[in-house]
């Protein structure tokens, strides 16, 4: 690598991706490049493991994928610390982010059998002679394309699913993790060494397009909303439907009956972990008038104790700074006040907890995702105009509201996938709860039910059991006949509810 080679920016050298650590440049590993050729023969190793794959059924991937996720549990510390090198995150917050994954990869696998198993449905009056028959089947191959902040998380979350759905996987992790997105794939080949049912692909974005273009039945795809919608374009050239979790920028609501020390402790994690760069963090709340002030004085003492290079790890993405430095600088241009950090906070690779208070609401800060260790927070008159404020946003992901006898009340309210009742990130640590966005954040979802399904076709069968007393599809039906599906259809669907 060269000398002006910025400490955290992935290079390629001699077909080789070379990642570096954000915080002393130190390289973390390297990884084969793919071209758009390597791509397509990867999709097609993996169609053809998926025969095999499939053939093992539900309890033969289950106890595969249960293999796994116990060598991820032994091998935590190992993979934690792997993620501290490459990304630069503290090693407690990647041992915190392979717990998240170990439930997520085993919920799939104990309950894909019972979400996506064949089943009998009831059958309905013009086919009584029919029965009804669902069933779930797998795409084939399924491309997953993951992102930097949340390595080994994010991409386990459809990675579970799409496999326990019996469809084969080919990774992109991002290029600024690729390591980690290797170390996984390296990993399940342990456990399921006889066809390459999860693979990698590595490179930049124009190996996320290839991906996209190289016939496999479906992508997950997490990152930003801009990147997004080219994979979305990539897809749609053949059709192949996607399910997209993009930015966010999550607002929590404190209530005039929170518990304020509470509130601050989970917004100040909220906002501060992974150092901001969550796309469910929380980057605004809107605090009402009476518990206003001591919150804002709650969360300003628990952030100013947080250190970088300790509880604070370095912006993974060396552009990022700017952005952050932008928003603040913006936020403070505009009319706001930091009460924390500030500007100044931005020290590469580094930035110090800024906690900002009074910023308009048409600073970027408040509209844009910031991904970093920001938090504005504002008064507001009650909980209604909490609500206002919070869903007038493009984005949808998460959310989190403080308070007790409205707190669920105000929750339903709020325009999201997801929310967290007197906590902050929770949902993420519940593998039976859907995860995803609306709007600008995305569509689709992983994780629960809703997750596994996402990952197969609902089939329909009926199969006929019995003489057609009704006949209705049939052109050899008589007059007599329709009159009788008539007076049946009056008599069970005739009268008002």
């Amino acid at each position: 690598m060269t000398a002006t080679h910025v400490p955290g920016t992935p290079v390629i050298e001699d077909g080789w991706l070379i990642s570096t650590n954000p915080a002393t440049g130190d390289e973390a590993g390297r990884v084969p490049v793919a071209d758009e050729k390597a791509v397509v023969a990867a999709v097609e190793r993996a169609r053809a493991a998926a025969a095999w794959w499939q053939g093992l059924g539900y309890d033969g991937r289950k106890t595969r994928l249960l293999r796994w996720r116990s060598l991820l549990v032994e091998r935590i510390q190992e993979l934690a610390e792997l993620t501290h090198r490459e990304a630069g995150k503290p090693v407690t917050d990647g041992i915190m982010e392979v717990a998240a994954a170990v439930e997520h990869l085993d919920w799939a696998a104990r309950n894909a059998k019972r979400v996506l198993g064949p089943r009998r449905v009831r059958t309905r009056l013009l086919v009584a002679e029919h029965s009804g028959h669902l069933e779930y089947q797998p795409f084939g191959v399924v491309g997953v394309i993951g992102p930097w902040n949340y390595p080994i998380v994010t991409p386990i979350g459809p990675i579970s699913g799409a496999l326990a759905a019996g469809n084969t996987v080919v990774l992109k992790p991002s290029e600024y993790t690729p390591v980690v997105g290797q170390w996984l794939a390296d990993t399940f080949a342990e456990i399921v060494p006889e066809h390459p049912v999860l693979q990698t692909v590595h490179g930049f974005g124009d190996v996320g397009g290839a991906l996209c273009r190289s016939g496999v039945g479906k992508v997950a795809f997490t990152g930003s909303t801009a990147t997004a919608k080219k994979v979305m374009a990539a897809c749609a050239e053949n059709l192949v439907p996607v399910v997209i979790e993009a930015g966010g920028k999550d607002a929590l609501i404190v209530d005039e009956d929170a518990d304020v020390a509470a509130a601050a402790e989970a917004a100040v994690w909220g906002a501060m972990t992974n150092a901001g760069q969550t796309c469910i963090g929380i980057e605004r709340v809107y605090a009402v008038a009476p518990v206003y002030d001591r919150f804002v004085n709650a969360v300003v003492e628990k952030a100013a104790k947080l250190r970088t290079g300790e509880e604070i790890g370095p912006i993974t993405m060396p552009r990022q700074l700017d952005i952050i430095r932008d928003h603040i600088e913006d936020a403070l241009a505009k009319g706001g006040t930091a009460v924390l950090g500030g500007a100044s906070a931005v020290q590469a690779p580094y930035v110090s907890p800024t906690v900002l208070v009074d910023v308009p609401e048409d600073s970027s800060e408040m509209r844009e995702e910031t991904f970093g260790p920001t938090l504005t927070i504002t008064k507001v008159r009650d909980a209604d105009e909490a609500v206002q404020k919070a869903n007038d946003t493009a984005y949808g992901l998460g959310g989190s509201v403080f308070g007790k006898k409205n707190a669920i009340r105000i929750a339903r309210r709020m325009r999201s996938g997801m929310v967290a009742v007197n906590g902050t990130l929770t949902f993420v640590g519940m593998g039976n709860l859907p995860f995803g966005g609306v709007g600008e954040s995305g569509f689709g979802r992983i994780h629960g039910e809703d997750g596994l399904r996402e990952f197969a076709r609902a089939k329909a069968i009926t199969v006929r059991r019995a003489r057609s007393l009704l006949p209705a599809t049939t052109f050899e039906r008589t007059p007599a006949q329709v009159g009788q599906i008539v007076k049946a259809l009056r008599l069970l669907y005739g009268r008002k509810p």
